[in-house]
């Protein structure tokens, strides 16, 4: 039960800080004393108690709280800045100037920590400097700043892609009819030959028969034809006919026999159409799709819309990546990349690039990559999103974190940091982007202070103070 009450126990903490957020710190208190009750070590609990207590005047339990959230916590800055806020409401001076400068080594930022010092000041008759420091502390800028790196000896660029099977056809049928039963379902691992589905087909089954009848007609009348043409010869030797008639029946002869090579080759056309009624699979792979069920009419050569399975080739896949014009030239064939999946965490797979499209598509300023991608396990799926690392070239150019950078009409600045504690905006000339970081092949140095996250008001002159949190 205890073990129970504990994952029970943010659910009340969340609602109390929701009730808080909202204007009600009467409500807030319940909610967070019951998330008290089921967990005491929840320092967060505590921190927002604090805060609802100091809301509704109750300045004695505020400071419990706080001292219960520090105690846990020691170096949360903003708990001791409130516990500070509250020693002070209750004229305990001294422990609240120690409480809020404990909270600046923490955090020198801390507005609440500054505003309490400040009032201390000024009751303890320091009234002019307390003020004017007070002012002077909460007119300082504060930034965290960054140095710039120098590239890696390899470095890797992510990209998007999407997998395929090696080979993937819609398998369509080649004789009408009506199916007549399916054999394979989607899902179903089959090897190259194997049957998938059989289709009735009265029509051909009647074309053949009647085929095969015109063929017995037609070798009947070349058996006439050719009895004819002997006793035909031996009469014109006789001189008992002409050679006029003799040449007649030498054609008759000739025709029928073309008649029965055009009925045998009808009667072979036929009985290849009446082995399409079986619908075999024509490489080993996956049926991943499949779109007929038993009495659905099938029209011969109906294409991918009326395909009745669609085929695919799980081992190996294809990886197809667009990648951008700025690393196409360091794409080659052969190349190892890593395929990752975030839905398998911890994975990865390996993979070679076996071909690109050796040219820029003049829509998207990208390449086409293939990447073939051994699947054995089976445990990739065609048509999932994947991300592929794909290796570049050192370029030994600095690097610097995306968040550095302010985008001007002028241009991409960067804002560093003087030893005069001035801000100067540098013109920066971006090269490579990683992701998270970016090439900057000019403009900057590797012993510049770069501020992180700039606000857009910053400008050339600005005096900052470094923070150290």
């Amino acid at each position: 039960m205890a073990s129970l009450a504990l994952n029970k126990a943010p659910e009340e903490r969340e609602r109390g800080i929701q009730l808080y957020k909202q204007g009600d710190p009467k409500g807030a208190i319940t909610q967070l004393q019951v998330a008290l009750r089921k967990n005491k070590a929840d320092a967060t609990s505590w921190y927002y108690l604090g805060l609802c207590l100091t809301r509704q005047g109750q300045f004695k339990e505020a400071s419990k709280a706080y001292e219960a959230a520090t105690k846990l916590q020691p170096n949360w800055a903003s708990a001791r800045a409130g516990l500070a806020y509250t020693l002070l409401l209750r004229n305990k001076l001294k422990e609240a100037l120690a409480e809020a400068e404990r909270a600046l080594t923490l955090d020198s930022g801390l507005d609440d920590a500054h505003y309490t010092i400040g009032v201390i000041r000024l009751r303890n008759g320091d009234n002019a400097k307390a003020l004017e420091a007070n002012v002077a502390e909460r007119n300082k800028q504060y930034v965290r700043v960054a140095l710039p790196k120098v590239g890696a000896a390899e470095q890797t660029v992510v990209l998007p892609g999407s997998l395929q099977g090696y080979v993937q056809a819609p398998i369509s049928a080649r004789a009408s009819g009506y199916l007549k039963k399916w054999h394979k379902d989607i899902g179903s691992k089959v090897k190259q030959g194997e049957l998938l589905a059989e289709i009735e087909t009265p029509e051909i089954d009647q074309q053949l028969s009647q085929a095969v009848a015109a063929r017995a007609q037609a070798a009947s009348s070349l058996e006439l034809a050719r009895s004819t043409l002997g006793r035909w010869e031996g009469l014109r030797k006789r001189d008992a006919v002409s050679q006029q008639e003799l040449d007649e029946r030498r054609s008759n002869d000739a025709q029928a026999r073309a008649n029965l090579a055009a009925a045998a080759a009808n009667v072979e056309r036929l009985r290849q159409m009446k082995g399409f009624n079986r619908v075999v699979a024509p490489f080993a792979g996956v049926i991943t799709k499949r779109n007929v069920d038993v009495g659905d009419l099938i029209d011969a050569g109906g294409g991918a819309g009326r395909a009745l399975f669609l085929l695919s080739q799980t081992d190996p896949l294809r990886v197809y990546v667009n990648v951008p014009q700025s690393y196409a030239q360091l794409i080659k064939p052969g190349q190892q990349v890593v395929v990752t999946q975030a839905e398998l965490r911890g994975q990865s797979f390996k993979g070679e690039i076996t071909r690109t499209a050796a040219s820029i598509d003049a829509t998207t300023r990208t390449m086409q990559v293939e990447i073939r991608l051994p699947n054995g396990d089976g445990q990739l799926l065609p048509g999932a999103f994947v991300q592929v690392a794909l290796p570049l070239a050192a370029s030994g150019a600095l690097t610097i974190p995306t968040n550095v950078l302010l985008f001007r009409p002028e241009g991409p600045r960067v804002a560093v940091v003087g030893a005069d504690g001035k801000v100067s905006l540098r013109a920066v000339k971006i090269g490579r982007n990683y992701g998270e970081a970016i090439e900057v092949l000019d403009g900057l140095t590797a012993a510049d202070q770069m501020v992180l996250n700039p606000s857009d008001s910053l400008n050339d002159g600005d005096a900052v103070v470094i923070s150290q949190k």
